[in-house]
């Protein structure tokens, strides 16, 4: 699956799992409820989907320049790192606002959940590479 599909399929089951399992680990590290915590988690997902359409796409023209196809280990480990990196200084103000507490506050909270997702965004692109095939930016090329 390649293009604009792959695009889709990849936010939509990314981001779908991303607001429930942001939803309980937000309610659990701030105190407050489930509803509360789900505005967070939707807001949030709509800003890593815009932020994962734009991260993925500069990603994929870097990755496409690269002498070495494939995705390694250390290319997945710097593709996590990035998107999550970017994703913390959009998502930091925002629980700040939210939950009424310090940028430092909303710090150590966003802290709990980069760590799982971290993780999570390797996991989850590891195993949608391997069902869905890789992108044609990753795929090796076949010498004429």
């Amino acid at each position: 699956m390649q293009g604009i599909k792959r695009k889709v399929v990849y936010v939509g089951l990314f981001e779908g799992i991303a607001i429930l399992a942001t939803t309980f680990g937000l309610s659990g590290i701030t105190g407050h409820g489930m509803q509360d915590s789900s505005v967070v988690a939707v807001a949030a997902s709509s800003i890593a989907i815009a932020w994962n359409l734009v991260f993925n796409t500069v990603f994929e023209r870097w990755e496409a320049r690269q002498a070495v196809r494939g995705r390694s280990v250390g290319r997945r480990i710097a593709h996590a790192i990035g998107f999550e990196g970017g994703l913390t200084v959009f998502l930091v103000p925002l629980m700040a606002w939210w939950f009424d507490v310090s940028l430092l506050q909303a710090l150590a909270m966003d802290f709990g959940l980069l760590l799982f997702f971290l993780v999570y965004a390797f996991v989850f692109n590891w195993i949608f590479d391997r069902v869905f095939g890789l992108p044609a930016s990753a795929l090796q090329v076949q010498p004429a």
